[in-house]
This record gives structure tokens, C-alpha cells and sequence, in this order.
């Protein structure tokens, strides 16, 4: 068996090749003409299929109970980490590329950062080594992603693919003109910022309702009846609600089953074993690996940029683990004098009493 810990980076790690895929296929999905209300109510339908029976056979024996509280919590994850979230991604989306909107993903690690922090979920120390190193571990993670997006420098590794076949895949993914890219910059810093506001939401739900399977299944119901809400208001195409080609198909599963199902559940894990911090901190990860999958299956250029970025976002999160492991020794070393003093002052008292320092009258 591997340590916890091991389980949890790797968990991280595939979480990101999870979100990667996503934004391939969810713009394969917008460019055949999908709706933006109808795609997010068939993909968190398919999640709730998923997620359903998984959480109540896996958790039955150990769920709480539920009450209003919890319900509310409930509706507003999937207000904010559904509904909100994913419709600012649509919108951001359609009006930018695959590469944007993972490169403005980057900003969720320092904005979940300061919310845990303002929120006394994350502790900085300042003054400390490993307060330090966790600051510096976001900002070298957030960097990375950016210098990979925004610098390119000279090509590192050159695919043998036609450069027709390269302009395709670009039109295929959506990197073409005619968008509008600072309205989607909007949109997407929306999303951001709802994201994060859902993993330190979800760090807190979890301390009033330890099932994390539960808050998923119930996260992604509300989230379900939030768009199907909004969709039967809005949406005044009746044949919108028609799945018109396999693209569609195919991307309504991966979104639904890997991203917005397994996804959802292995972040909420995750989230509940190392913090919201550490759940967030391997998102520039995803922009390494869109420009991995770009390079490896698309023919994309692999430039210098990419290998100083991957080198900073490597090594930003080894900064934020190593500043948490150095901070959890710090604890320990704090507690242990304070318990062993307690535990002299004890004794100490007993010892007075049976032996008292003056000696009575009759001795």
C-alpha cells in the first residue's frame, strides 16, 4: 500500500489530465453548435448518474444525517461550483481558445490562496521558512503557466506534421480571429474566481458534513435543476435539446462522466485530505500538459518556454509541499514541550501533597 500522501499527489496529478481533456472536448462540443444551456444540463445529468449510487452504496454505513443547513450548503455549491462556474467557462470560452482559458485558469491558485488565508483555512506565517516557501510556491506555479502561455522563445522540439495539418487543428480548437477576447477574459476570470470560491466552500461544507461522495452527488443535483431552470426560461429553440452528432455525444460523456463525475469526486477528496490550498495548487499543471498533448498529438512547436514554465511549475509545487511538511514539524515541535511541561507540573503537584516540603508537627 502507498502512503496517503503519495495517493493524494497522484490523485492532483490526474485530476489535471482530467481538466486538460475537458477543454479540448468541450470546444469540440461549442464549435458544433451546441447550446451553451443545454450542453451543462445533458453533462451534469450524466455526472449524476455517476455519482448517485456511487455515493450511496460507498457511504452508506458512514453518512450523516441531513439537514436543512446541509441543503443549503448543498444548493450553493452547486450555485457557484456548477451553475456559475461552468457557465462563466462557456461563455469564455466560445469567445477565446482551449490555450486561454487554461492559461487563465492559473489565477485560481492565488486567488484560492488568499480566500483560505483571509478565511483562516490556509496559515502564512511570514516571519517563518515555510509560510515563505508556500508563498513562493504559488507565485513560481502561477508564473510558470504564464511564462508557457506568453513566452515562447526558440523551438525546443519540432514534429514532423505538415504545417497544414497544424493550421487545422488550430481552426479545429477554436484559436482562429473574429472572437471577442476581452469580454471573454471576463467570462473566464468569472470562473476563475468562482472555482475558488467553490474549493474553500467545499472545505468548509466537508467539517459539517464528513461524506464527501454525498456533497458531490447532491452538489451536482442542484446544479442539475439550476440549469435545467435556467435552460426552460432561456432557451427557446425546442430542437437545441437534440444531440446532432458524435462530437456532441462524446463530449457530453468526457465532461460528464471523467470531469464533472470522477473529477468532481477526486477534488472534494483531495481537498479534504491536504486543504484547499494543495488542491489548487497543481492547476498550472493542466497548462503543461495541454501544451504536452498539443505538441505530442496535435504537431504543435515545443518551445524553450515550455521547459522554463514546466521547470517553475515543478518546482512551485514542491515549494508549497515542503513549506506544509515543514510547517506540520513546526506544530508538533510546539506541542510536544507544551504536553511535557504539563505533564511535570503534574507530577509535581502530586508530590507536594504526599510529601509536603514542611514537616508536620508529629514527624
Amino acid at each position: 500500500m502507498m502512503p496517503q500522501r503519495v495517493n493524494l499527489h497522484i490523485a492532483l496529478t490526474f485530476l489535471q489530465l482530467c481538466y486538460a481533456g475537458n477543454h479540448i472536448f468541450v470546444r469540440i462540443a461549442l464549435d458544433t453548435g451546441v447550446s451553451k444551456l443545454i450542453f451543462p444540463v445533458y453533462r451534469n445529468i450524466t455526472a449524476l448518474i455517476l455519482l448517485a449510487p456511487l455515493s450511496y452504496f460507498s457511504e452508506k454505513k458512514d453518512r450523516p444525517s441531513i439537514t436543512a443547513y446541509c441543503i443549503l450548503h448543498f444548493f450553493l455549491l452547486g450555485l457557484v461550483g456548477i451553475t456559475m462556474k461552468e457557465g462563466f467557462y462557456l461563455l469564455g470560452l466560445e469567445n477565446t481558445s482551449p490555450t486561454f482559458a487554461s492559461a487563465m485558469q492559473n489565477s485560481v491558485p492565488a486567488l484560492t490562496f488568499l480566500m483560505a488565508a483571509l478565511l483562516r483555512y490556509e496559515s502564512v506565517h511570514f516571519n517563518r521558512i515555510d509560510g515563505v516557501a508556500k508563498v513562493l510556491g504559488v507565485l513560481a506555479s502561477v508564473g510558470g503557466a504564464s511564462i508557457i502561455t506568453l513566452y515562447k522563445g526558440p523551438a525546443i522540439y519540432t514534429p514532423r506534421l505538415a504545417l497544414h495539418h497544424h493550421e487545422q487543428y488550430l481552426s479545429i480548437l477554436g484559436d482562429a480571429t473574429g472572437k471577442n477576447w476581452n469580454m471573454g477574459g471576463i467570462y473566464l476570470f468569472g470562473h476563475c474566481l468562482c472555482w475558488s470560491s467553490w474549493i474553500v466552500m467545499q472545505a468548509f461544507v466537508l467539517k459539517i458534513y464528513s461524506a464527501p461522495l454525498t456533497v458531490s452527488a447532491f452538489t451536482c443535483f442542484f446544479g442539475v435543476v439550476q440549469f435545467l431552470t435556467v435552460a426552460a426560461f432561456f432557451e427557446k429553440d425546442s430542437k437545441a435539446w437534440q444531440v446532432n452528432s458524435s462530437g456532441e455525444i462524446y463530449s457530453v460523456l468526457f465532461s460528464g462522466l471523467v470531469t464533472s463525475g470522477l473529477a468532481s469526486a477526486i477534488q472534494i477528496w483531495t481537498i479534504g485530505k491536504g486543504g484547499p490550498v494543495l488542491a489548487s495548487i497543481y492547476l498550472p499543471l493542466q497548462t503543461l500538459l495541454v501544451a504536452l498533448m498539443a505538441s505530442i498529438v496535435f504537431g504543435e512547436e515545443f518551445f524553450l518556454g515550455g521547459i522554463i514554465g514546466a521547470f517553475l511549475i515543478i518546482s512551485g509545487l514542491y515549494l508549497v509541499v515542503w513549506g506544509r511538511s515543514q510547517e506540520t514539524k513546526f506544530d508538533k515541535q510546539v506541542i510536544v514541550p507544551i504536553e511535557s511541561k504539563n505533564h511535570w507540573e503534574g507530577k509535581s503537584d502530586v508530590s507536594s501533597l504526599t510529601q509536603p516540603l514542611i514537616p508536620t508537627q508529629s514527624s
